[in-house]
């Protein structure tokens, strides 16, 4: 091993041999310096030797102790780590499973299923995985509340005992239900908690609600509907409503785009703030999602105080993916300005906005030319014709009088209380024959529908890109050789090596800039 001087410590060299060393995270090793020479050894492994301020050590630290123990535990899984739902089955059965076969959790994409296509994928995840880890998305969706309580039913009836709450805004009886329904009392008086909830969210306002006990007012309105016992509203009172929080920063699909850097601490500050004031016997995790795309942003979550790491943009980029194949070569062609942020299907009339690519994609641009014209306008008589031709011919595709015909039909299955709220109501019309465009360009971008590629919603953050510039040189860049474990095994093994890089820079080392960083040099599963 060689090395140049410095004033009193060297420059680590790339040579192949220290380059393996510092991969070979579950193994520490020494650095002892050959007195009166311009040379060091390195010594693996630590037994047996004396530890001294000229003979460094770096400890090993394999991925499985990166992040809270507590989740690892509670969850079963080898990492603290989970896979962030994406609606519409984008994070698909497949991916869940070969996660969950891989001792790694996946949160299936349940929003936008109807009942029964739930119910078939439950049963294919359950029969696959057993007891290894998984979870199923619960979102909240204010215009659509029989979906909602639709997922629940199911979720209690299947024995579905983990779920991933996103895009809450407030706490609703379907999921406060979800929760008391699994608490059973303890031998010794404790509760037992066997549903667990990860609510991922981005407001310190709904965090707070999810961090403490289900209010009164919901708990006894299912006592009234005979839903929950008075003992589990009772034992309701003593735990939290979430087991964790998933701080979500500037991600794809819904998002508040703020910067995980400066969300996380002030989360981290809530959950002490709550922790003092009820002293859970289990204090609430938090996690960090949104722009967790490489190993520099996983380490940095980690040093930040997250419990566990979630993948969300990355994850649509892999092949298990429930995405089409253009769109994964689209989000392999993306960079971090690639994004724009766009009105979503799901609370269209509420302004809510979801981030999404727009390289290769008009969507972002059509879907705000929707919006304007429904905050501008009334219902679709109102729309002056030339103006409506323009949104039939250009967007649609499609008159809008069959639209709605498309739209009653799709309803009558799915929710029919949201064409009756529409009988008289001409807004509300024309908010349901936009929102017919909005649901279906993800599903457009799902199949890969011919002659819509530019009609394509491909909920995208910018780590995208970020994940792009790192994979760039190397097999990932393959769009076909993504595979969510290979690519969730290399960011933690790559955090855990530059954790390493960072403990050698602590004890006064530089070293070359071909060792600073960890990429992904060949698959870490076949």
């Amino acid at each position: 091993m060689t090395m140049l001087s410095t004033q009193d410590r060297p420059v680590l060299i790339d040579t192949p041999e220290f380059q393996s060393i510092l991969k070979e995270i579950a193994i520490p090793f020494k650095i002892e310096m050959k007195e009166g020479s311009n040379g060091f050894n390195v010594v693996r492994g630590l037994a047996g030797t004396q530890s001294t301020k000229d003979t460094p050590e770096i400890p090993a630290i394999p991925i499985e102790k990166l992040g809270d123990y507590g989740f690892r535990k509670t969850y079963g899984v080898r990492c603290a780590f989970y896979a962030g739902a994406m609606a519409n089955a984008i994070a698909s059965a497949e991916m869940v499973i070969a996660l969950g076969k891989a001792g790694l959790m996946g949160s299936f994409g349940a929003a936008g299923l109807v009942r029964s296509k739930l119910e078939t994928v439950i049963d294919q995840i359950q029969s696959e995985l057993a007891d290894r880890p998984y979870a199923f998305n619960l979102i909240h969706s204010p215009s659509e509340e029989a979906l909602e309580q639709n997922a629940v039913e199911v979720y209690l009836q299947k024995g579905v005992h983990v779920v991933e709450a996103s895009a809450y805004l407030d706490l609703t009886s379907s999921i406060v239900y979800y929760r008391a329904a699994g608490l059973r009392q303890t031998s010794d008086g404790g509760v037992e908690i066997t549903n667990r909830v990860i609510a991922k969210l981005s407001r310190t306002e709904v965090a707070a609600k999810f961090m403490e006990p289900a209010p009164d007012a919901i708990l006894n309105k299912l006592l009234l509907e005979r839903k929950i016992t008075r003992e589990q509203a009772d034992m309701a009172h003593r735990v939290p409503m979430a087991d964790d929080i998933t701080v979500e920063g500037d991600s794809g699909g819904h998002t508040d785009n703020r910067p995980l850097i400066c969300l996380l601490p002030t989360m981290l500050a809530l959950r002490d703030q709550i922790q003092e004031k009820y002293h859970y016997a289990i204090p609430v995790r938090v996690g960090a999602a949104g722009g967790i795309s490489t190993p520099s942003s996983v380490l940095g979550a980690f040093m930040m105080g997250a419990a566990y790491v979630v993948t969300g943009s990355v994850n649509q980029a892999c092949i298990e993916s429930g995405a089409s194949l253009h769109t994964k070569k689209l989000l392999a062609e993306a960079g971090m300005a690639d994004t724009a942020m766009a009105p979503s299907a799901d609370m269209f009339e509420m302004g809510v906005k979801v981030q999404v690519l727009k390289r290769g994609t008009l969507f972002p641009m059509r879907a705000l030319k929707l919006y304007e014209t429904y905050t501008h306008y009334d219902s679709i008589d109102q729309i002056p014709p030339d103006e409506r031709e323009k949104l039939e011919k250009q967007i649609f595709q499609r008159d809008m009088e069959s639209i709605w015909q498309d739209t009653v039909k799709f309803f009558t299955e799915r929710d029919p209380a949201q064409i009756e709220r529409a009988k008289n109501n001409p807004k509300r019309k024309m908010a349901l024959i936009f929102r017919w465009y909005l649901g279906l360009s993800s599903r457009w971008s799902n199949i890969g529908e011919p002659g819509r590629e530019m009609d394509y919603q491909i909920w995208c953050g910018p780590s995208m890109g970020s994940f792009n510039d790192w994979t760039r040189l190397t097999y990932l860049s393959d769009p076909l050789k993504r595979q969510i474990v290979d690519v969730t095994l290399h960011l933690f093994t790559g955090a855990a090596y530059q954790y390493r890089i960072q403990l050698l820079k602590m004890q006064g080392f530089q070293l070359s800039s071909k060792l600073e960083q960890y990429y992904p040099l060949s698959p870490l599963v076949t």
